[in-house]
């Protein structure tokens, strides 16, 4: 009956150090000494009271060892939480170093991905784009075989995307009056393992890019703005399209 009694004590001893920290650690072994008399009777051994050192088990034994549970404890919590905040960035490793995607174990699907954004020009520099008295010369032309051009070195710029082969790449460049803007849509396509969307989004910024270049002489105050995913099919996700009425709601919302 007094080992049970003992073994119970103890065990809930061990539980209630472990999970304390090493900041009251001398309050907690004060308390497990007067738990160890109530089984025993008696004082424990000085050792583990700290006034004095006992071969094989002392107080800061006790408490190195009550330490090392307490940091292993808060590890492993941090590992759990670093998990979870990872969770589905694929470009993200276990510890949280950078990765490139390891994408053999897919299926070779027809992938493709739709993106645009908007340049405003103002309408000086946008009545000299259309009538196409830019010094450096045509702006919609070489910004459209920029944007291709872009789409083709997106493995180069951004680090963790592959190196895959396009099928297809469309830009276009569309004069909107109503704004003083270029509209720009690009479109990549590919049959592989892995989608196009950043081609895709590539070549709609470096054509934008392109056509703030050729235009930067008559203003500074050209805008490149609205970069966006509108349309991707294909892969292990599925089909994918904007909601443009929750955009139209969104501006809305921003003039009232």
């Amino acid at each position: 009956m007094f080992l049970q009694r003992a073994a119970v004590t103890l065990r809930y001893s061990t539980r209630f150090i472990s999970t304390r920290s090493t900041h009251d650690i001398s309050s907690v072994i004060s308390e497990f000494n007067k738990e160890m008399e109530s089984v025993f009777g008696e004082t424990p051994p000085i050792g583990m009271s700290g006034s004095a050192q006992e071969p094989g088990f002392s107080s800061y034994e006790l408490a190195s060892s009550t330490s090392d549970n307490f940091v292993v404890k808060e590890s492993i919590l941090a590992s759990q939480i670093a998990n979870k905040n990872v969770l589905g960035l694929t470009h993200v490793g276990s510890t949280g170093e950078a990765q490139m995607v390891d994408v053999s174990p897919k299926e070779n699907t027809k992938r493709t991905a739709i993106a645009s954004c908007k340049v405003i020009l103002g309408k000086k520099v946008f009545d000299m784009v259309s009538a196409n008295q830019m010094g450096k010369g045509d702006v919609l032309t070489v910004a459209k075989i920029a944007g291709i051009n872009g789409a083709k070195q997106t493995s180069s710029l951004i680090p963790l995307c592959h190196n895959i082969t396009l099928t297809h790449i469309r830009v276009d460049l569309m004069l909107n009056p109503d704004n003083y803007s270029v509209g720009i849509e690009g479109e990549a396509s590919t049959t592989g393992k892995t989608g196009v969307e950043m081609e895709a989004l590539t070549a709609v910024t470096t054509a934008g890019l392109t056509v703030y270049d050729m235009c930067k002489a008559a203003s500074k105050e050209i805008q490149i703005t609205d970069v966006r995913l509108e349309h991707k099919t294909g892969g292990k996700s599925g089909d994918w399209k904007r909601n443009t009425n929750s955009d139209d709601m969104s501006i809305k919302n921003e003039k009232d």
